[in-house]
């Protein structure tokens, strides 16, 4: 523990991080705008502190995935903290903390994944009035896909498809949907 002589509790953040959704392997950015006499500033993600920004020095940065770029005015500092290269489990709870006064402002981070999507047997030749079923597969995405089936620019009734849902590897997702069709022109 240390002392710092000469702290008064005039200062608070003004504005906090807001809620982000990004893609797996792109950018996330968060403000934090705190008013002048602040002295450290700490950014926490689920909990776990990735980055330190000390008045007197600067960001203290111990991973590169975790940077910071920062803006001073006249009456007020904003720490921006960047993820680079997010990934799922960055998803949830980005916090910004006052260590001095005991404040935090926080937002959370959703981070999603696009899988691949197909049709199998994507060209098929088919006989009139004899029923076929076309069957599309998503795989490997973040949240749980939804599949809805369309032609000629409309939707397709729900009650002519069956989609399941599975469990797949590292928290992704896939679907397999059957759609049920008889061609009739």
């Amino acid at each position: 523990f240390f002392f710092l002589p000469g702290l008064g509790f005039c200062y608070s953040i003004i504005n906090g991080p807001a809620n982000a959704t990004v893609l797996a392997g792109s950018e996330a950015r968060f403000n934090c705008t705190v008013s002048v006499g602040w002295v450290i500033l700490i950014w926490l993600s689920n909990g776990n502190p990735v980055l330190t920004v000390i008045n007197s020095q600067g960001a203290v940065e111990t991973s590169d995935r975790f940077t910071s770029q920062n803006y001073t005015s006249s009456n007020s500092f904003t720490s921006e903290l960047i993820i680079h290269n997010t990934q799922l489990s960055d998803s949830g709870k980005i916090e910004c903390s006052i260590q001095q006064h005991s404040e935090n402002s926080f937002a959370f981070l959703s981070v999603q994944v696009n899988g691949s999507l197909f049709i199998k047997n994507s060209s098929l030749t088919v006989k009139e009035n004899k029923t076929i079923e076309i069957v599309c597969e998503a795989l490997g995405w973040a949240p749980a896909p939804d599949i809805t089936w369309m032609t000629n620019d409309s939707f397709i009734d729900k009650s002519r498809y069956v989609t399941e849902h599975s469990q797949g590897s590292n928290g992704l997702h896939n679907a397999l949907s059957i759609l049920t069709l008889t061609p009739t022109d």
